[in-house]
């Protein structure tokens, strides 16, 4: 008898909105809009939010598929990415690097032509910053990775502020600031909870390095330097007392549960998943609640 192949699976348009990372780009794309509405201090339009929205999206996605591109020999060792498409075959590389450029050469191109060149500056250099900085240089050669590479992640609000106003002032880079000081907060936190698989593929991240004790009391400085900034706007006379006490409250929350966590590992305890879990839930719900803050005090106190 003759035996039957097995048809080969194709890749469906789920597979390559997988590829642009959909989860990680949502608090991305909600510091774009918001500050949007900050730097207009009050409803920015439609049009500009889609504009903005969707080309914010495809630079983002772009930077996410380049990484699953350069990252698939050690996702493929990971079991939270050993299935991604890139890893499984099921889209190929050459596919996914053609994706992904045209996700980035149009986005640049439309907010440039319709939003501002300085948006698409900002936007590009995010782009780069991800893909070039942290994926290809940082990320497997030192525990710094997430300091300096975290950048990328900050540069969402700069272009959601530059699409409105075509440049950025002290008070947008103080969006931007916050953000990069948040991120180790976040990202190690998060590296606490699956430092056995960095380990296991060779990331140097933090705790793989220094371990759980110097990692703990890096996050609670980072926690610091977080709630110091954000609440520097204050001090510029840019927002009033409705975000000063949204930027204190929530900082503060962010700071005790970096200092339960350091003081977990000062009492010589394992560091489990359920100790930084927490922390790292709530330092998305931080910077999502902090931008909220910072566009509705804009919008209300024009």
């Amino acid at each position: 008898m003759t035996a039957v192949p097995t048809p080969v699976a194709r890749a469906t348009w789920r597979d390559y909105l997988a590829l642009t990372k959909p989860k990680v780009i949502s608090l991305l794309l909600w510091t774009t809009l918001a500050a949007m509405f900050m730097a207009s201090r009050g409803w920015p339009g439609l049009w500009p939010l889609l504009l903005v929205g969707v080309c914010g999206f495809m630079s983002a996605g772009s930077a996410g598929v380049f990484n699953m591109i350069i990252d698939r020999d050690i996702d493929l060792k990971m079991a939270r990415t050993a299935k991604r498409p890139t890893t499984s075959g099921l889209i190929s590389t050459r596919s996914a690097f053609a994706f992904g450029l045209s996700l980035q050469v149009l986005s640049f191109a439309a907010l440039w032509l319709l939003a501002s060149p300085m948006a698409a500056l900002m936007s590009l250099a995010g782009f780069v910053t991800y893909v070039f900085v942290y994926t290809l240089w940082l990320k497997r050669t030192t525990w710094h990775n997430i300091v300096l590479g975290g950048a990328a992640g900050a540069f969402p609000p700069l272009v959601g502020w530059a699409a409105v106003t075509g440049d950025l002032n002290l008070f947008a880079w103080f969006l931007f600031a916050v953000i990069f000081f948040w991120t180790p907060v976040h990202f190690w936190a998060l590296a606490l909870m699956i430092k056995e698989e960095y380990r296991a593929v060779g990331i140097p991240m933090l705790p793989v390095v220094h371990g759980d004790r110097l990692t703990a009391e890096q996050i609670f400085l980072y926690a610091i330097y977080t709630l110091t900034l954000s609440l520097m706007p204050l001090l510029l006379g840019e927002v009033s007392w409705l975000y000063g006490v949204a930027a204190l409250l929530l900082g503060a929350w962010q700071l005790r549960l970096a200092w339960q966590l350091r003081r977990h590992v000062a009492a010589g305890l394992k560091v489990e998943r359920k100790n930084a879990l927490p922390l790292y839930l709530f330092s998305m719900l931080y910077l999502a609640l902090l931008f909220l803050a910072a566009a509705a005090d804009r919008v209300i106190f024009v």
